[in-house]
């Protein structure tokens, strides 16, 4: 059973650097860290073959494996002890020496009990030459170095061992959920605070491993806890909303919708009850388990402080906006086109609420405004349309709203001075005197005389640069203290 969130997509024009990043570092050590390892092992195998090591050992592993199961209870062992006398009768060497020497627990029995189970002679030849592979070889592979060894536990191990992998198929299945679980996860967190979290999963994750693995020398590798705590992460911060997940079961697959919480005590569950009847089957599901409860836990925990969610992450991709504002926004002119516009009014409204970057709200809001110009709103809408159109590098259109305000809504609100002054001064910058000369009259009569005093200035400099003289005249004499209307 699979069963992963799949409520977002990608937005590629802000890529999850991060995730992609640790993506990229775990296929770069992969490749040119880990590529070694087979080398290195194809030589252990050939020396230990050629000396003949497994003759000492294979009676020895019988025994230790019967042991185990005889006075460990150690139940689990006794399908390792039928394959090994498989391989014995068929005269698998090869197969059985890679047994012998990927048995990290085995090895530390052989140092323990070695006078025990062979005379002096057989035990100095063990010593010599499976001391000189181990040195030479085995230690030097990265899972002996970079690993996490519970018996040998360290600081390092702990976050070294998420970015080592155990094959293709162990690398390739990982790369796919980071990437799946890590662009939403780092959307919500941001960049430093994603990689933070992401490491502390995995260390968290490899400590709980430990913790069921008490002694055990065989390592761990692999960035399946870190990634499990990426799935305990995603499902806290979108806590009881009910999310999209998709799910894979034998043949059968699809898309269902439930409350994210409630899919991880699936997980949990899943990964307990393998971990009890699975067997032996090389997957760490406790450090799974492990990452499911540390994400969980640190979004819990500090979710309101050095993990707290970006306020953007729950806000709709830019295409999801787009679709969404369509929508809306057809409704809204549907209300227009059923001359309900009361209704349209309160539909732009919101829209502009949710959308104000959109300027074609604004303009539906004055031309409905427009409708009463005796009522309050005109005014305002009109002083706002002014203000974005200036704003928007539109001169002519504010011009052109303010001549229109002047013939409808004037006589009932007139428009404040800095809505004079700004027609003024656009009129001047595009040279067009008459507007700026009934811009101006409006200025007179609602300006501080400081304000009037610059814009006659400006319009004095303006006309005699258009060799009008006449009109210069007439706005020096105005200056001067003559209180008439300039011809």
């Amino acid at each position: 059973m699979l069963i992963i969130p799949a409520e977002n997509s990608v937005n590629w024009r802000k890529p999850p650097w991060v995730t992609l990043g640790l993506m990229m570092a775990c296929l770069l050590i992969f490749l040119f860290y880990q590529g070694d390892d087979d080398r290195k092992m194809r030589v252990a195998l050939e020396q230990y073959l050629d000396t003949d090591l497994l003759a000492l050992e294979a009676p020895a592993y019988e025994d230790y494996l019967e042991r185990q199961i005889r006075f460990e209870d150690n139940t689990g062992r006794v399908r390792d002890l039928e394959r090994f006398e498989s391989l014995r009768r068929d005269n698998e060497r090869l197969w059985q020496a890679v047994t012998l020497l990927t048995d990290r627990e085995f090895y530390r029995y052989l140092q323990d009990n070695a006078g025990l189970i062979w005379a002096p002679a057989d035990r100095r030849y063990w010593q010599e030459y499976r001391s000189t592979i181990e040195q030479q070889w085995l230690s030097r592979i990265s899972a002996y170095q970079l690993g996490l060894v519970p018996a040998e536990l360290s600081l390092s191990t702990l976050v070294t061992y998420q970015f080592l992998h155990g094959g293709w198929g162990h690398i390739i299945g990982n790369l796919v959920f980071l990437f799946l679980l890590g662009f939403t996860v780092e959307k919500a967190l941001g960049p430093g605070r994603f990689l933070l979290a992401y490491l502390l999963c995995g260390a968290l994750s490899g400590l709980v491993f430990t913790g069921f693995s008490m002694g055990s020398t065989t390592p761990l590798v692999g960035a399946s806890g870190s990634i499990s705590g990426l799935m305990g992460m995603y499902v806290a911060i979108y806590g009881l909303q009910k999310i999209r997940f998709f799910v894979f079961l034998g043949v059968y697959f699809n898309y269902f919708r439930a409350p994210a919480l409630a899919i991880l005590p699936v997980w949990l569950g899943k990964e307990i009850y393998d971990y009890w009847f699975a067997g032996a089957t090389g997957i760490a599901y406790m450090a799974h388990a492990g990452g499911l409860l540390a994400g969980a836990a640190l979004v819990w925990l500090f979710g309101k402080t050095w993990l707290q969610v970006k306020q953007e992450f729950f806000e709709p991709e830019p295409e999801e906006q787009d679709a969404q504002f369509t929508a809306e926004y057809a409704r809204a002119m549907n209300s227009l086109a059923q001359l309900e516009f009361d209704q349209a009014r309160r539909q732009f409204e919101a829209l502009r609420e949710q959308y104000p970057e959109r300027p074609v709200l604004l303009e539906h809001l004055y031309q409905l405004a427009k409708l009463r110009p005796d009522q309050p709103a005109y005014h305002q809408r009109a002083r706002e349309y002014m203000e974005q159109l200036l704003a928007g590098r539109q001169p002519e259109k504010m011009i052109a709203i303010w001549q229109e305000y002047l013939g409808k809504g004037e006589s009932y609100r007139p428009l404040a001075a800095d809505d004079h002054n700004r027609v003024l001064f656009a009129s001047l910058r595009h040279q067009d005197m008459k507007t700026a000369e009934k811009a101006f009259e409006r200025l007179r009569k609602s300006a501080s005389p400081e304000v009037v005093e610059e814009a006659c200035r400006l319009m004095i400099a303006e006309f005699e640069k258009q060799q009008m003289a006449t009109k210069a005249r007439h706005y020096r004499q105005f200056l001067h203290g003559d209180n008439h209307s300039p011809a």
